[in-house]
């Protein structure tokens, strides 16, 4: 996943261990929480109440360093001879990552991906409600797609402000994505996820995260390229 706009560096929040702590998270650290949340989560699901730098490093993709340092951040350093408590360690890095309130989602562009998005069930298990379903498609507007009966454009400002959305997700063709991403600027919301394959402009008061896969696709063309001599 590519970050087109580097959101604000996260704080860690009072009460989060114990004491207060006015120490800021660096954005490539926040990045990992979510890997750490995860391989928590997963642990939890097992049964395992706690575990070892070992452990949650190698369920989370990075080196037992790097996953101390990051987490010394959130002033959690874990007991020598025990490790980390699973569940408290989960609840850390969900207040930092401000996961103890839910956050509620409009999506725009029905297609496919749009669809898929909608139906996408781990959105609820992270504390993501999708509460709108926006298409200037009139063959679209109206219908029901996971619950929700999908609005014209037109809507999308009251739709925002009356269901208290803080987050928009674009997945619209290209050629529309920027117009859409000014509309959910003009709406209010203050996060923004789009899938559309170009860079997009917002305001400093909003975050901007952007997923592109056919770049993913083509930077594993060129290791493979490069591990296997083909298609030089």
């Amino acid at each position: 996943m590519d970050t087109q706009r580097r959101g604000p560096r996260a704080h860690a929040e009072p009460g989060a261990t114990g004491r207060s702590r006015a120490r800021e998270v660096p954005p490539a650290t926040v990045a990992r929480l979510p890997g750490y949340l995860r391989a928590l989560r997963g642990l939890t699901a097992d049964g395992v109440v706690t575990t070892s730098s070992d452990e949650l490093a190698a369920g989370a993709g990075v080196t037992p360093a790097q996953l101390r340092k990051d987490l010394s951040f959130l002033g959690s350093y874990g007991r020598r001879g025990v490790g980390y408590d699973v569940v408290h360690l989960s609840e850390q890095i969900a207040v930092v990552l401000g996961l103890t309130t839910q956050r509620r989602v409009v999506i725009v562009g029905i297609g496919n991906l749009g669809h898929a998005l909608a139906s996408y069930s781990v959105f609820a298990e992270r504390g993501f409600a999708v509460v709108g379903l926006v298409d200037a498609d009139a063959a679209v507007v109206g219908t029901t797609v996971a619950g929700l009966v999908v609005q014209p454009p037109e809507e999308l400002a009251a739709l925002v402000s009356g269901s208290d959305v803080t987050i928009g997700i674009i997945a619209t063709p290209a050629s529309v994505a920027q117009d859409v991403c000014d509309a959910l600027v003009a709406a209010g919301v203050v996060g923004i996820l789009t899938f559309a394959p170009r860079a997009l402009r917002v305001p400093p008061t909003v975050d901007l995260r952007a997923v592109d896969v056919a770049s993913e696709l083509q930077i594993l063309a060129f290791h493979d390229r490069r591990r296997t001599g083909t298609g030089a």
